[in-house]
């Protein structure tokens, strides 16, 4: 392979094909874009939520906000609620948001916090985003510009709609050319490089760079490349799920984040959109079988969805591997999604991987063969250095629980924490989690992040000195708390009242909102 780099060939779509497709076409109009997938392969739809960075990524591609809500049958998400997770009692519940706390020194907050407010949650003293989930409110007005909003947010989402819409975009707007086929063979270069793909009809699809996105399968990073995989099971110990859909009827109360409740060898997650609620008992092989996790997620839906039909219900059965790919980037193709690796569903770091991989590449892109490898040892190196952070910071949520059944003694097994992990908790034992901890742009999981998790889950609040300054930002929340609850629609009016706009003509909308 010598000279420019100008043809790019996807393999695989769904959520990371095609939203990999059109980040890419956007930001690199230049390039020739062809994504070649597999007829009628499904959709596996666990990555329901989103974080706040896709506001960006569909400003980014051209989506109008009302489009994507209506087209994935789609909803607000402010962050992500845990009942159960420190000792299973009917009090045990905390809220990570999406809206960091006030700025200024953490160690005074935390004083003023233990001092003026010690029974308040630490979530409802830090930020106002707090009230609002509780009322299951939007975090924005209908008046306001699209991607606007009086709080920081993401979204859930219908992944099968959100994987439609993203190709239609794709091919009718941003020129990506859809091919459906198999890909039956591949053909290097004499440098070991991919050349071209073989489809299963006799066609070769030529390219100068590949991505897979073929998910657990790994076409080409994985089976051709032969690229190892990083077990990380010994870690975190999740390989499971049991997922189903929950109609419920309408003008029922739609859920401003995404709920997470522990259960005796894992966790349910319950994700709310318009027509349905998404629910999935998570949990590890080695500490239960599918016959008791089906009667714990039955058993959740009963208590939690009155009325549904429990004996009409299917679930699903996902399995997948924990880990990722010891590197990402090989020669000239990358792993993005599933193929590149897999750390279970929980805070949702699967699509926003898919969009910091595409964001990455986008503005390091290879404009010479020559210079592949150096760009490829730099996509590595960030890359593993985010996967390590995931994997921490997922595990924090399992450290700090006090729950006593054999899986959660075992997840707070020392054998089983990472060493950097557990350096930093002994840390912060001294002071809270900064900038200090987390100095990368584009942190996954920021220092406030870290923050809500530890005292959401009651870690000790080390010593220090209270601040007047402090005891203003926590008044400034309360008032802030009280005029958003005032002022802003409940996700199920905002919803329902975008609906009939955004059913009249979508692709219409769509030229309105770039205007």
């Amino acid at each position: 392979m010598i000279g420019s780099v100008e043809q790019v060939v996807i393999v695989g779509g769904g959520t990371a094909g095609w939203l990999s497709a059109c980040l890419l076409a956007a930001r690199r109009p230049e390039l020739a874009i062809t994504l070649a997938e597999a007829p009628d392969i499904p959709t596996i739809g666990v990555g329901e939520g989103t974080w706040p960075t896709m506001r960006e990524t569909l400003a980014t591609i051209g989506i109008a906000e009302a489009e994507f809500l209506s087209e994935c049958d789609a909803s607000f998400k402010q962050g992500s609620r845990f009942d159960g997770w420190v000792d299973g009692s009917a009090q045990d519940s905390y809220l990570h948001p999406f809206t960091p706390p006030p700025p200024g020194d953490m160690a005074a907050m935390l004083q003023a916090w233990r001092t003026e407010a010690p029974g308040l949650p630490f979530a409802r003293a830090m930020t106002p985003q707090a009230l609002v989930c509780d009322e299951n409110l939007s975090p924005r007005q209908r008046a306001m510009p699209d991607y606007a909003g009086a709080l920081n947010y993401g979204y859930h989402l219908d992944a099968g709609k959100f994987a439609a819409l993203l190709k239609r975009h794709a091919t009718t707007r941003l020129g990506v050319t859809h091919v459906s086929a198999q890909v039956t063979a591949i053909a290097d270069d004499e440098q070991g490089k991919i050349a071209s793909l073989c489809l299963h009809d006799g066609r070769e699809l030529a390219g100068d760079f590949f991505i897979d996105c073929s998910g657990l399968a790994s076409i080409l990073i994985g089976r051709h490349c032969a690229v190892p995989w990083v077990d990380r099971s010994d870690v975190s110990f999740n390989d499971s799920a049991l997922a189903v859909q929950v109609p419920v009827e309408h003008g029922t109360a739609i859920a401003s984040q995404t709920i997470g409740t522990a259960h005796e060898a894992g966790w349910i997650w319950d994700i709310a959109l318009p027509t349905r609620r998404g629910i999935g008992c998570v949990f590890s092989s080695r500490f239960m079988d599918d016959a008791r996790a089906e009667e714990v997620l039955r058993s959740y839906i009963a208590v939690k969805v009155p009325g549904a039909d429990i004996a009409a219900l299917r679930p699903r059965k996902l399995t997948f591997s924990t880990g990722h790919r010891e590197r990402f980037w090989q020669g000239n193709c990358l792993a993005v999604g599933l193929s590149a690796g897999f750390i279970e569903p929980l805070e949702a770091s699967a699509i926003v991987t898919i969009e910091l991989s595409i964001k990455a590449l986008a503005e390091n892109f290879p404009r010479r063969a020559e210079t592949m490898g150096l760009l490829a040892d730099r996509f590595n190196q960030l890359f593993r250095y985010r996967w390590d952070r995931i994997v921490e910071f997922l595990k924090l949520h399992y450290v700090l629980s006090r729950r006593t059944e054999p899986y959660w003694q075992a997840q707070r097994d020392p054998a089983t924490v990472p060493a950097r992990l557990a350096e930093v908790l002994e840390l912060w034992r001294d002071q809270p989690p900064s900038v200090w901890d987390f100095p990368r742009m584009d942190e996954l999981f920021c220092a406030a992040s870290q923050q809500y998790v530890l005292y959401g889950m009651g870690f000790p609040v080390p010593a220090g000195a209270a601040d007047p300054a402090a005891a203003q930002a926590f008044a400034d929340v309360r008032q802030r708390s009280r005029a958003l609850a005032a002022a802003l629609p409940s996700n199920r009016t905002y919803l329902d009242a975008l609906r009939p706009v955004a059913d009249a003509d979508p692709i219409a909308m769509h030229g309105a909102a770039a205007k």
